[in-house]
């Protein structure tokens, strides 16, 4: 186990002219635990991360890792080991000299950029020129780039994108052993399914602001419940949920009821005397929570 810093970021706020893409956005990623960043597309998650990386000056607010911002840590990249971009690579440079580039800047020798392109899955390609790589190869390139001094603490922008579904779970594993490891470990995504099985905790931003931060598990009890009732008389069914003033909805297979079990519509029915033919409890996925959650401020300005 390592001792990694904590990520803080405190009232961070970012203006570009007259649009605030950064709004008051405070949260903290705690090491030994996987957090995932999320928000749609523009939602002002990688401002954030260039932020706390030092690539953007904050209009106000901070963004510290352990305590410091990332300008004032000794040696940077043995702390903090990320990837924004799986494009920001010169085309001509193969995949082994885009790592010999960054290595000595970093302090590690040659020898670290061979073991983690064998570790990513690229040894066989490591000498060909990275503008014939994949997406996907990228991604495990920016991956690589990304843990050369064997950092603490690990931030990834939208790093499932272009995997396939093997290098997803690969990506997932390698996630969780990081947080078995101790490390501090953030993760964006616009798409809570792409992380569901790996995080944590969760940030959800929209429009630069945060609206909601909690365990995975915290998010996931906001999912309401949904049973699917069909029988004969679908107007007697309707009316049971009316007068025990259940949310209810008609779909094309039956009535849809909201945040109650199962067992007690089917208890009402059978005290009522009402023949079903379906009677069966639905799973909400986490995606249409997440949704939901993330729609609270995209209203438009």
């Amino acid at each position: 186990m390592v001792t990694s810093p904590t990520i803080e970021v405190t009232s961070l706020t970012k203006d570009f002219g007259p649009v605030r893409a950064v709004d008051d956005l405070t949260f903290t990623v705690q090491p030994g635990r996987v957090t995932g960043f999320l928000g749609p597309n523009g939602s002002g998650k990688t401002t954030t991360l260039r932020m706390l990386l030092g690539l953007f000056r904050p209009t106000s607010g901070t963004a510290l890792i352990g305590g410091k911002s990332y300008v004032e840590l000794d040696r940077p990249g043995a702390v903090v080991g990320a990837a924004l971009e799986a494009s920001s690579f010169h085309p001509g440079r193969s995949g082994l000299d885009h790592l010999r580039v960054y290595a000595p800047q970093i302090g590690v020798p040659d020898s670290r950029a061979h073991e983690l392109l064998e570790f990513v899955g690229l040894s066989d390609a490591k000498d060909r020129r990275v503008g014939g790589y994949s997406m996907g190869m990228r991604q495990r390139l920016a991956l690589a780039y990304a843990l050369l001094g064997d950092p603490s603490v690990i931030i990834l922008d939208e790093p499932a994108n272009g995997l396939d579904p093997q290098g997803i779970a690969w990506l997932r594993q390698l996630l969780r052993s990081f947080a078995a490891q101790g490390k501090t470990v953030l993760v964006s995504s616009h798409v809570l399914g792409e992380v569901q099985h790996t995080v944590d905790d969760v940030v959800v931003i929209a429009r630069g602001k945060k609206i909601h931060a909690s365990t995975l598990a915290e998010l996931s009890a906001l999912a309401s419940k949904r049973v699917s009732v069909d029988g004969p008389d679908r107007a007697r069914i309707s009316r049971l949920a009316i007068d025990n003033q259940w949310q209810w909805d008609s779909e094309n297979r039956g009535i849809v009821v909201h945040d109650v079990d199962a067992s007690i519509v089917g208890a009402k029915a059978f005290a009522a005397g009402i023949e079903l033919h379906r009677l069966v409890d639905e799973e909400v996925a986490l995606g249409g929570v997440f949704f939901r959650v993330a729609s609270q401020n995209e209203a438009p300005r």
